[in-house]
């Protein structure tokens, strides 16, 4: 299951995976382009609706792959926003930090259930080299309702998103079966990049080529992370050329605080009290 599949990065992984033999399912807001990209793969594809930012439409749509598939092996995190004026989502929260990882973290633990029984399943999440910039956790102000930053908010977010790989990776590690992994895209030339401030795309200028990477591409680190026999839990896979923005998938390191177990821990506890939603299994061995 792939989110946000319908255009650019979560398109190519799942075009990549169906057309490797995987049954794929395209998690997205609008169905009819949702329909309209499954039939560009040429696979075995089917199409789920999912809206990241109302929490309603997170739990109908895993109550409805709940009912559909008995297993699943692959959950990609990939769909997210950047960069937005400031907005909320159906419950509140503040778009970027509810739709790129408060959505992801309440379809995670709500599907856990069809993953945990499937040896070798995997939970990859999209994050971004923006989790080192500007990033930290702002519990006294998660919403960014005092003041707003449409580029820290989007690098808080991403910063989230690690965070919650490597907590869900050791509240996985006792039950053995299930792996959290992260990747990032470099900088890819896709439509995430609608809402970037004329102030950042204007110095790029004819630069921008050289400075960015097909969706192919930048699709390669999360393929890898999902696909790899020899991937680990909690390991992060960005593009190998210089300064992680081009090239082809290796494994790359986080920021020391995105490392920060106190913060996984309390980051974890907040997103629970937020979405009404908790991890579905005695997390022994913590």
């Amino acid at each position: 299951m792939v989110t946000g599949a319908n255009v650019g990065l979560g398109f190519e992984t799942a075009r990549m995976l169906a057309e490797h033999g995987a049954r794929v399912v395209l998690a997205v807001r609008d169905i009819e382009k949702g329909r309209q990209a499954a039939a560009r793969t040429g696979g075995d594809v089917g199409v789920q609706a999912l809206d990241l930012t109302s929490l309603e439409s997170v739990s109908t749509a895993a109550a409805e792959l709940r009912a559909t598939y008995p297993r699943i092996d692959l959950l990609i995190n990939n769909a997210g926003v950047m960069y937005t004026p400031k907005q909320t989502t159906a419950d509140g929260f503040e778009l970027q930090f509810g739709t790129n990882h408060l959505g992801h973290f309440a379809l995670t633990n709500l599907l856990l259930e069809r993953l945990l029984p499937v040896p070798g399943s995997r939970v990859v999440t999209v994050s971004s080299t923006g989790h080192r910039i500007r990033a930290a956790i702002h519990f006294d102000d998660l919403q960014w309702e005092r003041s707003y930053s449409r580029s820290a908010a989007y690098d808080q977010a991403k910063l989230a998103n690690l965070m919650f790989t490597y907590e869900l990776q050791r509240r996985l590690a006792p039950h053995g079966a299930t792996l959290a992994v992260a990747a990032h895209p470099g900088a890819s030339n896709t439509e995430l990049a609608r809402n970037t401030p004329a102030a950042l795309l204007v110095p790029m200028g004819w630069l921008a080529p050289l400075l960015t990477q097909t969706p192919e591409m930048g699709a390669l680190p999360t393929v890898r992370a999902a696909t790899d026999p020899g991937v680990l839990g909690g390991q992060y896979y960005g593009p190998g050329g210089r300064g992680e923005i081009r090239g082809y998938p290796t494994l790359v390191s986080s920021s020391d605080a995105s490392h920060d177990h106190a913060v996984q821990q309390r980051m974890w506890t907040v997103s629970e009290e937020l979405t009404g939603v908790s991890f579905p299994v005695a997390a022994a061995g913590r």
